[in-house]
């Protein structure tokens, strides 16, 4: 008999896990070493103490939930996507969030793992839109979104204020039935 996966769900090359407190080394690590590719659209933890109280956040508010985006072979950590602000009832949405490390950019990874969180997030979250909120000029979020099936909304000047100013962004989006499709 086989030990149980680690993993949510599985593809071909990654899984998805919950984040844990035991991830602060390796997920700061890469976050620094990432720091260039990420700057100026993401600001992951890079410190042990920032990364405790970024995981408190997404492991312990019922309106987030978050996922590592792992390689299956090795368990090393590729990237992570957060859903955000998750509203039950009528509405069943959430926002996601999410950012590759460096060492996995261009191989896809990212792609497979957020093909997993949708299912996951229409599956046993129980919910039915999810938005990614993306700045104009960030073409590899971009074109993250739009492989997954996500539309272009709209557009929301001033949404987000990220690295000291407010941010226009784009709505993407991708329903239930869009993935039925």
């Amino acid at each position: 008999m086989s030990p149980a996966s680690p993993y949510l769900a599985a593809a071909p090359r990654v899984g998805i896990r919950h984040y844990a407190y035991e991830d602060s080394e390796e997920f700061t690590a890469l976050a620094r070493r990432s720091t260039g590719h990420h700057r100026p659209w993401l600001f992951p933890p890079i410190t042990a103490e920032a990364y405790a109280a970024y995981a408190q956040r997404i492991i312990e508010d019922p309106a987030k939930s978050g996922f590592l985006v792992c390689r299956r072979e090795s368990g090393r950590i590729a990237g992570f996507i957060n859903i955000n602000n998750i509203v039950e009832g009528g509405f069943r949405s959430g926002a996601i969030g999410y950012g590759a490390f460096a060492h996995a950019v261009g191989h896809g990874l990212m792609s497979e793992g957020l093909g997993l969180v949708v299912r996951y997030a229409f599956g046993p979250l129980r919910l039915h839109r999810l938005e990614a909120n993306i700045q104009p000029g960030n073409a590899s979020s971009i074109g993250l979104v739009r492989r997954a099936g996500f539309r272009l909304e709209g557009f929301s000047p001033d949404f987000l204020f990220i690295d000291g100013a407010w941010r226009d962004h784009q709505r993407w989006a991708i329903t239930a039935e869009m993935l039925d499709r």
